[in-house]
Formats: structure tokens, sequence, C-alpha cells
């Protein structure tokens, strides 16, 4: 049979987590290739592109949706569980996929306001037939890029608190910070870091500095104000008025408001969850080229060079 779509896969991956067992997105392959029948070469079958496999993107979106329709959870990063509301829905199968469209268009509203957690700003868009197919694309690779933004934010908390202020610094390089002076950033002593979690040079003398501090917060936890007047007070000790705060979560309001009134007293800019994901996405840190689409528009100044034919002849030439 023909591969499934994403929204007939979504019943069965329930069904197969109905009895409480939580498993990776991974294996979900097996067991749907036989439920829907399918043949090593189905499951096997590449995009046109040669970019990933059909079956398993399939599978990947219809637990993205199923997740934040909140069908089912994520206990670890790649696993799944379902939910209480999961099960029951499960009593009612028909009503699965419009419960999930249900809850993805009461999000729209959402979408007009102010995002302030990292989870309402890497929120997955609904598409709809009433987009042209050229906004239905740009929403699609918008999604596309949020899912992958959520996908290195979790990493980065799977991984040693260390590595993240190793991370912070990498990414400031890419960006240009330091140039091309050698060893331009350094992760300070966690024995003895003052406050400052990493520096990067600007000079070959090391006159000017950035200082930045990186917190490894879950996505949706606050960073408040008072982290800011701390890092503030660790730029006046170490005799800066340069620093760069970030963290995989977002800003307070409160947080956001006190930088604003700063004055120009201290430089510091603050980057969110959403923005440090988007920055590593754009200088390529920690991910690489999946796919590359390439579209066409017509030449304007090609086809308006040659002579309108403003008569009409029975030859049709």
């Amino acid at each position: 049979m023909a591969i499934p779509k994403h929204d007939e896969i979504r019943l069965p991956i329930l069904q197969l987590l109905a009895s409480d067992q939580e498993i990776k997105t991974k294996d979900f392959i097996q067991p749907l290739a036989e439920h829907f029948h399918l043949s090593d070469e189905e499951v096997n079958q590449m995009y046109p592109s040669g970019n990933g496999h059909i079956f398993y993107d399939r599978i990947s979106w219809a637990v993205s949706y199923l997740t934040m329709s909140g069908l089912i959870s994520k206990p670890q990063r790649g696993i799944c569980a379902i939910t209480a509301k999961g099960k029951e829905l499960l009593k009612t199968p028909d009503k699965i996929n419009g419960y999930i469209d249900e809850v993805l268009k009461a999000r729209e509203p959402v979408k007009k306001k102010k995002k302030h957690t990292t989870s309402e700003q890497l929120a997955i868009e609904n598409t709809n037939d009433d987009l042209t197919p050229q906004e239905i694309l740009n929403t699609s690779f918008q999604n596309i890029r949020k899912s992958l933004y959520k996908e290195i934010l979790e990493i980065i908390l799977s991984k040693k608190p260390v590595e993240f202020e190793r991370l912070v610094v990498q990414l400031l390089q890419k960006m240009g910070y330091g140039g091309e002076i050698k060893d331009s950033g350094e992760v300070t002593k966690i024995s003895n870091d003052g406050g400052i979690d990493g520096i990067i040079k600007e000079d070959v003398l090391g006159l000017g500095r950035i200082h930045i501090q990186a917190k490894r917060y879950s996505i949706d936890t606050a960073v408040g104000r008072e982290e800011i007047q701390r890092f503030v007070g660790a730029l006046a000790v170490a005799q800066s008025n340069k620093g760069v705060f970030i963290t995989t979560s977002y800003f307070s309001k409160g947080a956001i408001e006190y930088v604003k009134n700063l004055n120009g007293a201290n430089n510091i800019v603050l980057i969110d969850g959403k923005k440090l994901a988007e920055y590593m996405y754009d200088f390529g840190l920690g991910v690489q080229t999946e796919q590359v689409l390439e579209l066409k528009k017509l030449d304007t100044d090609f086809w308006d060079s040659m002579l309108d034919d403003k008569t009409k002849t029975e030859s049709g030439s």
C-alpha cells in the first residue's frame, strides 16, 4: 500500500503507547510498518532530493502533532509516552484528528499576541486550505525551523552545564566576535568565575572584552530581574560594561525592562532560548544543511524586452 500520511499514523502511535510503555520515535518504524503492511522498499523510500526517509519523517510529524495537542508527552528527549487525554481519546478514535485540529486552531489567536515563554515562541503554526501555495511553503519552512530549534534546546539541556558555557563562547566566535584573534574566547573556571561564565577578547591586547553569563534553564522557566542585576554586579567587578546574557529559556518582563532602563551605563544583550537556537541555525553551529530548495520566478525584464503581439491572425503566428 501507499506510505500513510502523518494524520493516518497518529492513531496507531497512540495504540502502541496505550499499555503505558515508553517508546523512542525511531522504534515506531517497525511496528507501524507491519501495521500498514509496508514493504522494505516503502519503509526505506527517500524523498526525491535524497534527504531523509519519507515514512520516518511522517512518523516524526505525527509524533509532533500528538505532542502539541497533549495526547502524548516526552518524559525524555526522543521518548514518547501516552497522556491521560490520549487514553481518553482512544475510546473514540474517530475523534482524534478532529481534536488535534481544534487544539491547533485554538492557538491561532495567541499568535497575534506577544509570545513570552519559549514554548509559545516555538509553537507550530497550523496550515489550512485558505493559504496560497507560497504561504503554505513559508509556514511549513518556519515550522520545520521551529521544530529544529526545539530539538537544539532539548539537546543542550541534556548536556552538562559546562558544555553549554563552551557552546555559547563558540557561538559568539561563529558570529564574528573575537575576529581572527587567536584564543579569543575562553570559558572561566567554575570554581572562580565570579558570575562570569565566558569571555571574548575583542582585540589582540585584550583591552576590549565581552563577558558572558550562560544559564541553562528548562525552556519555560523565566530568567528574572534579580539574575540580570547580579550579572550587572559581576560586570562591575570585572570593570566591564559589555555583557551578553544567554539562556535556554526566556526573560521575564521585569528583566527586559531592567536592561532597557540601564541608560547606556552597561551595554547588555539578552539572548533567549529561541534566539539562541536561531543563531545556531543561521551560523551553522551544531547543524548541517539537509536540503536546498530552489524556486524561480519569471524574469520580467527578459520578457518585457520582447515585442508584444497586438494583432490577431488566423494562423496564430
